[in-house]
């Protein structure tokens, strides 16, 4: 069963830094895509960054830049290092997983993935 808990959320100002974390128990022996995304109140879900098995990375142009997705294979967890913070940043962000066997290019559609983490909340003050 896939599981993913993200954690690492909190205030900040802007300007400031955080780092999020999503645990992700995946099934093993499957390339997979592991996405953040973020929803703001009375918006629509955004893709943010995703990484794929091999490690290639995709990013939302609004965070080109300022976030790095990245994941410890080891410590099967996924960070997403969010730097230089805005307020418009503020949204609730959740972890998202989908696993292939081959023959898919990962996304930042949020539709594309199947399996969702609970979110954690991102909020910055200017």
């Amino acid at each position: 069963q896939v599981q993913l808990v993200e954690s690492g959320g909190g205030s900040v100002q802007a300007g400031g830094s955080l780092r999020l974390s999503c645990a992700a128990s995946l099934y093993t022996g499957r390339r997979y895509c592991l996405g953040w995304f973020r929803q703001a109140p009375g918006k629509g879900r955004e893709g943010v960054a995703a990484i794929d098995s091999g490690g290639v990375t995709s990013y939302a142009d609004s965070v080109k830049g300022r976030f790095t997705i990245s994941k410890d294979n080891d410590k099967n967890t996924l960070y997403l290092q969010m730097n230089d913070l805005k307020p418009e940043d503020t949204a609730m962000y959740y972890c998202a997983a989908r696993q292939f066997w081959s023959g898919y290019t990962c996304s930042l559609v949020d539709y594309e993935y199947r399996y969702w983490g609970q979110g954690t909340q991102v909020t910055v003050s200017s």
